[in-house]
């Protein structure tokens, strides 16, 4: 079940304040010099600068409006991204990412050039065929989370390349352009809080982190 309601999950409050806040708070205490873009729907804008002024946010960061799908948000993003450092692409509703999986992505997109953070498959899993299903190989298989860090060069490559549905994430969409993903190891709590349970176990986090 998916969280309800008129409210979109990013502006759920969290003790206080929107998960989103929460989760531009986490990077901006790894890296305070770090320019951080937000993407959000144009008619989201002016709810989120009330939230800013009553809540008294003060991390600095760009507004950029978001598009039809995910892909076009984060190419509408990624304009905002001059010359060719290092680029991290993130949930604005994964607001429990570790900073040393943010450092690790980094360093090691500085040296490779693409990398996403993924954690082992716990459960089993079967692989469905027609209406029959056999067991499959949980080792073969991760979860894969954000920040996926990428030269700038790389993701503006990979964006020149035309929408198709196949691009579920940024990683996707490098290699559909011929550059190779090299995987970091991701922390469990670094959920995406897409659910009524999500929100729970989240407010649960934020009282045992204090």
């Amino acid at each position: 079940m998916r969280m309800g309601g008129d409210l979109p999950k990013q502006f759920i409050p969290l003790h206080g304040k929107p998960v989103l806040m929460h989760t531009i708070e986490v990077f901006y205490k790894w890296d305070s010099s770090a320019c951080l873009v937000l993407v959000i729907p144009e008619e989201h804008e002016s709810y989120w600068k009330m939230l800013c002024k009553e809540l008294n946010f003060t991390v600095p960061h760009r507004v950029v409006y978001g598009g039809e799908t995910r892909f076009h948000s984060v190419r509408n993003g990624l304009r905002e991204v001059k010359g060719d450092g290092l680029v991290a692409v993130h949930d604005g509703v994964r607001p429990f990412v570790s900073p040393e999986v943010i450092s690790s992505c980094f360093t090691a997109a500085e040296a490779f050039g693409a990398v996403i953070p993924v954690i082992p498959m716990i459960e089993s899993v079967r692989e469905i065929i027609g209406e029959e299903s056999r067991p499959f190989d949980r080792n073969r298989l991760c979860i894969v989370q954000t920040p996926q860090v990428f030269r700038a060069g790389i993701l503006h490559k990979a964006y020149e390349q035309p929408y198709d549905e196949r691009f579920t994430d940024d990683a996707s969409l490098v290699e559909a352009s011929g550059h190779a993903i090299r995987l970091v190891d991701g922390n469990r709590e670094n959920i995406k809080i897409t659910t009524p349970m999500d929100l729970q176990y989240a407010k649960a986090e934020l009282l045992s982190e204090k």
